[in-house]
């Protein structure tokens, strides 16, 4: 159990320390990621950036991810799991230019007007609040490989057991706290596990480090 996002992102960043050097950037999921991620961030002495990603909602079922999208035109869909849930090209299409228009809107809010930390030649840490599906982090790391990271290291607080299997070329590297053989939900693992505001992560961001 984590207290709370910031806890966890204390306990990763302890997990991590082999990585403290001026080549890790670490890149926080919005939003509950960043908070986690703002820890790690401190603990490795590493610039912190926000990795822009949105998962794609099954219509009836919005928490059910289908699938993600992520800046510079990043796509995963999960076909099972459009055919079980009887999504059709339309449906999908009409849920993508939604999240499409709420990422711009969001990287907006966030970033502003600041670039990229710069990826080239260096390890990227992708850090989330947890995994479910895993559609969301993978395509953070397409994303953050797009930008040209040397090396990804995905690391989060807690993922199903056996959740590597299901995206070995997202990564380099793969760390999770916590691998429950029943996951159930990421926020069982946390004593709070309130929704963070956009508020709380421009206010990490501006707090970080950068560079």
């Amino acid at each position: 159990m984590f207290a709370d996002r910031a806890d966890a992102g204390r306990q990763l960043g302890q997990r991590l320390q082999h990585l403290r050097g001026p080549e890790a950037v670490v890149l926080g999921l919005p939003r509950g990621g960043v908070e986690v991620a703002a820890e790690v961030a401190a603990a490795l002495a590493a610039p912190l950036d926000v990795i822009m990603v949105r998962k794609l909602g099954v219509p009836s079922q919005p928490e059910l991810a289908m699938g993600a999208i992520g800046e510079g035109g990043v796509r995963i869909v999960l076909p099972e799991t459009v055919r079980r849930a009887g999504v059709t090209p339309d449906e999908l299409a009409a849920v993508e230019v939604r999240e499409r228009a709420e990422l711009q809107r969001r990287a907006q809010r966030f970033r502003g007007d600041r670039p990229h930390i710069p990826l080239a030649g260096r390890t990227a840490v992708v850090v989330d609040d947890g995994i479910a599906t895993g559609s969301t982090a993978r395509a953070a790391c397409k994303v953050a490989r797009a930008l040209g990271a040397a090396r990804i290291v995905l690391a989060v607080p807690v993922a199903p057991r056996g959740w590597v299997r299901g995206m070995p070329d997202a990564a380099d590297d793969f760390i999770a706290l916590l691998t429950p053989a029943a996951l159930q939900a990421i926020g069982v693992w946390y004593s709070d596990f309130s929704q963070t505001t956009d508020e709380q992560v421009v206010a990490r961001l501006r707090g970080a480090v950068t560079g």
